[in-house]
């Protein structure tokens, strides 16, 4: 499986790691009840078909990704870069 990196053009799979489900909305500090908290930290699901997931790019650029994939063809389709990896740092001289 290739992952297209936005910052190192395509890569196989084996240059990230597994960031987990992208959609998954991290609770609140106001919500530190045992039953919210277990939920966020255990209850997932397996989606079958497009889904967007986190990737960290270990022996690469070391920037953190949405991936945009297919869980039952593995067929990549987008890949774009989150938080403060979003805007990418220039090299000196390149202003």
């Amino acid at each position: 499986m290739l992952i297209p990196c936005p910052v190192c053009g395509p890569r196989d799979h084996e240059e990230f790691t597994y960031g987990g489900d992208a959609t998954v909305t991290r609770p609140t500090i106001a919500e530190l009840s045992a039953a919210t908290w277990g939920t966020f930290v255990y209850d997932r699901t397996n989606p079958k078909g497009a889904h967007e997931e986190h990737w960290h790019h270990v022996h690469g650029c070391r920037r953190w990704m949405v991936v945009s994939r297919d869980t039952e063809t593995h067929a990549v389709t987008e890949a774009r870069l989150v938080g403060a990896w979003a805007e990418p740092k220039t090299e000196p001289g390149e202003d």
